[in-house]
């Protein structure tokens, strides 16, 4: 990986982790679209290094939760011909807030199902195996899956 790819991975891990205290439940800054926006655009160009530079399945893997939420969810919202461009409660997260979960067990879930995805992602950057990579992404789908439905499906 290019040099200052790296330098703006460890600065973009170095800012998130600082801002983190100040964000857990109940914020007390909120980022809001003037610094998530710069955060999702360095993230997306990281992720499509990583991607480019032949490690496809990590990129994948890394914001897996997030991307089938955010699908699922559109997809779902256009199925029922809902406008896409209005604010909505249908994400799973927030499914899981009506369903009984506290904010900590919704967040706890995620962070642990993350550092899941992140040893799967590891994993595939040391072997060069598909039948592995494949291996490891088909793992973090069912993983991914099944904490989808447990925050949309039961009750806490």
């Amino acid at each position: 990986m290019p040099r200052d790819t790296t330098v703006t991975a460890l600065a973009l891990g170095g800012a998130v982790i600082g801002f983190a205290p100040f964000n857990r439940p109940v914020a007390r800054l909120f980022l809001g679209d003037v610094g998530s926006l710069p955060i999702g655009l360095l993230l997306g160009w990281l992720l499509v290094v990583l991607a480019a530079s032949g490690h496809f399945a990590a990129a994948l893997l890394l914001p897996l939760y997030y991307l089938a939420d955010a699908t699922i969810t559109l997809l779902r919202r256009l199925a029922k011909g809902e406008p896409v461009w209005r604010a909505h409660r249908s994400h799973f997260y927030q499914r899981a807030t009506d369903n009984g979960f506290s904010v900590y067990r919704i967040v706890g879930r995620v962070f642990l199902l993350n550092i899941a995805l992140t040893a799967l992602a590891a994993a595939t950057l040391l072997t060069t195996s598909y039948l592995a990579q494949a291996a490891a992404v088909v793992v973090g789908f069912v993983l991914v899956g099944l904490l989808l439905y447990r925050f949309a499906a039961a009750k806490a």
